[in-house]
């Protein structure tokens, strides 16, 4: 088996480490905009080879992994190469502007939109780990639209790699994916913003810093390469999420202010709620 990665970072690497384990027989070709992700990708063995845009048309299976915002042109672009038998799909975590995009392509049978939801703050070749996506899920859109051959592959692929699938309509992935994924980077971004412009004495922060914020900000390392296309893409169900979320720090606040603390332990506790519900995820 063939398969071409585009984008050689933490998504595009790992499923390729993870291709490898799975189907020994596979050669994995690597397509990077960047020379030194390719060359790294190559040196720590996660590609087999370097490869050009024009030779996706040989290929088993295509994996675009790249930001969001050049996804679109990306996919049309290898779909415009693809062979009668080639399965190209993505890892964006935003669908709808995709699906538009590629709904009257002569080759569109040939896509399928997924996006598994794996990932680390980490970025690059190096970040690239084995078994990222073993139990989790992957969200997979329009699969109607994906010839059935081929959604045969993708999901004898998903399955080996340890996927659990889970099938919804592109609006609906991109509203619910900016609450629990998307509000959740701004929220930690926006956190580390308001520490660093408060604390100028970045040791003060070292020292004091627990468990907790560690944890909160975590996504805050993440890349904004990567996050700031997704916000742009996933822009109207951001701002809805945004409004939400300020909605209810701001009546905490007002909470604080009126010292109405039996709320303020209503409201935690109520939230409490939370706990069974990551529960049944994890």
């Amino acid at each position: 088996m063939k398969v071409q990665i585009i984008g050689i970072g933490l998504i595009g690497g790992s499923f390729a480490l993870d291709i490898k384990s799975a189907f020994p027989e596979g050669e994995i070709y690597g397509i990077d905009a960047d020379e030194k992700n390719l060359k790294k990708a190559k040196e720590l063995g996660i590609i087999d080879h370097f490869s050009k845009m024009e030779d996706v048309q040989h290929a088993d299976v295509v994996l675009v992994a790249v930001p969001v915002d050049v996804a679109n042109k990306v996919v049309v672009e290898v779909l415009d190469l693809a062979g009668e038998n080639t399965l190209v799909f993505d890892a964006g975590s935003t669908k709808s502007g995709l699906c538009k995009e590629i709904a009257n392509h002569q080759n569109r049978r040939n896509f399928l939109a997924a996006h598994p939801i794996a990932g680390t703050e980490f970025s690059g070749p190096e970040a690239a780990i084995p078994n990222l996506y073993r139990n989790k899920t992957n969200i997979i859109c329009e699969v109607e639209k994906t010839a059935f051959k081929l959604q045969e592959r993708a999901l004898d692929i998903f399955q080996k790699l340890g996927m659990r699938i889970r099938y919804m309509d592109p609006v609906s992935h991109d509203r619910h994916i900016a609450y629990v994924s998307h509000l959740s980077h701004i929220s930690s971004f926006m956190l580390g913003k308001t520490v660093l412009e408060k604390e100028r004495n970045e040791r003060d922060i070292f020292d004091l810093a627990g468990s907790g914020f560690a944890s909160t900000v975590r996504l805050a390392k993440s890349s904004p390469a990567m996050w700031s296309p997704i916000f742009k893409e996933n822009k109207e169900n951001v701002l809805e999420t945004l409004t939400e979320y300020i909605n209810n720090l701001t009546h905490f606040k007002d909470l604080l202010e009126n010292d109405d603390f039996q709320e303020v332990y209503n409201e935690m506790q109520r939230t409490n709620h939370i706990k069974s519900i990551l529960n049944g995820i994890n």
